[in-house]
């Protein structure tokens, strides 16, 4: 075989591997699982599902075909892998529970980012989740209510909120009407740097 083609093949194919653990992340959250739950419904324990979503560990046949049984998607919806062109053009949306999240971000391990998109609909009661990491939230468009341990915050358009994801949270529509938010999210429990001018 010839080396040259067999290396881009490789690089093709690591770019697609790449951009399944801010998949897998967002559709164990679209999905409202958690860690322990998803390592119970596939027998993977919760160090590795951790590492899958991080990027630290590799993805292969044997740990996504649980996963793509668990969240009941073909395993090309898992894997997102594009028909054409550049993977990173191609950004495949998870819907579930009314909610469309899109990974923004390909690169294995460090921040990820995601567009998070909540349509019109009835409010949803609470339901705070824990997990490793830390979050920041930054809301493009409507009132998003966020519950974070005792605190029950309305933020609006141009507000942010940042995070420990040890802390119970949850986030969902202030008012019934439509909200998009980005969130960034550090699994190993990584800051945002935030850089101003001098006063």
């Amino acid at each position: 075989m010839d080396m040259g083609a067999e290396s881009g093949m490789d690089g093709g194919t690591d770019a697609v591997l790449a951009a399944v653990g801010p998949r897998l992340r967002a559709l164990r959250l679209a999905r409202d699982i958690t860690l322990s739950a998803l390592a119970d419904a596939t027998g993977i324990s919760v160090s590795t599902l951790s590492r899958l979503e991080s990027g630290q560990r590799r993805p292969n046949l044997e740990l996504l075909l649980p996963l793509a049984k668990a969240y009941h998607v073909p395993l090309d919806e898992l894997v997102g892998a594009p028909a054409t062109g550049d993977p990173r053009v191609h950004l495949r949306p998870i819907t579930a529970r009314g909610m469309t999240i899109i990974p923004l971000t390909r690169k294995p391990g460090g921040i990820q980012a995601y567009k998070h998109i909540l349509p019109a609909g009835p409010l949803d009661q609470p339901n705070p989740q824990v997990h490793e990491g830390y979050e920041w939230l930054y809301v493009l468009n409507g009132k998003l209510r966020m519950v974070l341990g005792s605190q029950d915050l309305v933020l609006g358009a141009g507000e942010a909120a940042e995070f420990d994801t040890r802390v119970p949270h949850w986030f969902g529509r202030a008012d019934g009407k439509p909200v998009e938010f980005l969130s960034l999210f550090g699994t190993q429990g990584e800051r945002m740097h935030v850089r101003s001018r001098p006063s």
